[in-house]
């Protein structure tokens, strides 16, 4: 197989590339570093199979000749983390929305099958938890940035099963749960590498909010098995799914958890959501995902518990 990964040398894009070359596949990345690093796919220069080109999706040209030449489009590329939206609400839109456009009509020429990388963030303000990939979605009022990304990444769906259902272009859609790892930055508003790179430090963790928020985290190993399994499933295309793990932690215990676990002494510090992003933030108290759709089609299962995620990332951190 040949696969072509914008956003390839991003966080789950890298530990993806890694994988598929494990596995004796190509793999081309295509990423304009504005939130990836080439430090995450250093170590694969030289690879057999491998190579990268710096430069944006929105490069028509090139894109349509990188298309052309793969199997698979794993679309990873976007404007990415809390404080990044919230900031440069316009860069988000126009990345997320121009950049998918751009992939989808390239891909269709040759249908090409394209994995489009959504988020646990279009769920937005319902409770209905845990979520399922057909219930409705709850998005905050326009005049909230915060729901920008949300947003965003919806039309990114809409258009992508549109084109299967008028074009036929084989698609894919996921939506990632809070995805953790190695390699992943706390830059653009990341909790858990933020709290860990705190702890370490022996500076405040930082919470924001009250801490009684919830979050369910995912190993990005765990990430990248279900993808490369459903690139192999033809009962997948044209279809959504959740990739995530059903274990639910509040901030407050994670911080306390990374607390102990680094055996800091750091003080856990909260922030009011106004001064961590902006006045009149909101946000989402709980995020767990129902993975029974992906479970029942590939046998996917979590294999790492929080513990052993929070481990990893700790070790990663000391390592640098």
């Amino acid at each position: 197989m040949k696969a072509l990964l914008t956003g390839g040398a991003g966080f789950i894009g890298s530990h993806l590339a890694e994988r598929l070359l494990a596995d004796g596949h190509e793999v081309a990345v295509l990423d304009n570093l504005s939130t990836g690093s080439i430090d995450n796919i250093a170590h694969l220069k030289g690879a057999q199979g491998f190579t990268y080109t710096i430069d944006t999706v929105t490069n028509e040209p090139l894109l349509a000749e990188l298309i052309d030449r793969c199997d698979v489009v794993f679309h990873l590329a976007a404007a990415v983390g809390v404080k990044l939206i919230v900031e440069q609400p316009v860069h988000t839109i126009e990345t997320n929305v121009h950049g998918t456009e751009v992939v989808l009509k390239l891909a269709n020429k040759k249908k090409k099958l394209v994995f489009i990388a959504s988020t646990s963030e279009v769920y937005g303000k319902s409770t209905d938890v845990p979520f399922r990939e057909g219930s409705d979605l709850v998005l905050g009022a326009s005049v909230k940035h915060r729901w920008a990304y949300a947003c965003s990444k919806l039309i990114d769906e809409f258009l992508a099963l549109a084109y299967w259902k008028e074009r036929k272009l084989p698609v894919v859609v996921v939506r990632l749960f809070n995805t953790v790892g190695p390699r992943q930055t706390g830059q653009y508003g990341m909790v858990l590498p933020t709290f860990v790179r705190q702890a370490l430090a022996g500076a405040p963790i930082t919470v924001f909010g009250d801490g009684t928020q919830s979050r369910s985290f995912t190993y990005v190993g765990d990430v990248v098995e279900a993808l490369v399994t459903l690139a192999q499933e033809p009962r997948a295309v044209g279809e959504v799914f959740n990739i995530g793990n059903v274990g639910e932690v509040s901030m407050t215990d994670l911080a306390l958890k990374v607390k102990a676990m680094t055996g800091s002494q750091s003080p856990i510090h909260y922030i009011p959501y106004d001064q961590a992003y902006e006045e009149g933030f909101e946000d989402m108290p709980r995020r767990v995902p129902d993975i029974s759709k992906i479970r029942g089609l590939i046998g996917y299962e979590p294999q790492l518990g929080l513990d052993a995620i929070v481990q990893r990332v700790i070790d990663y951190f000391r390592g640098q």
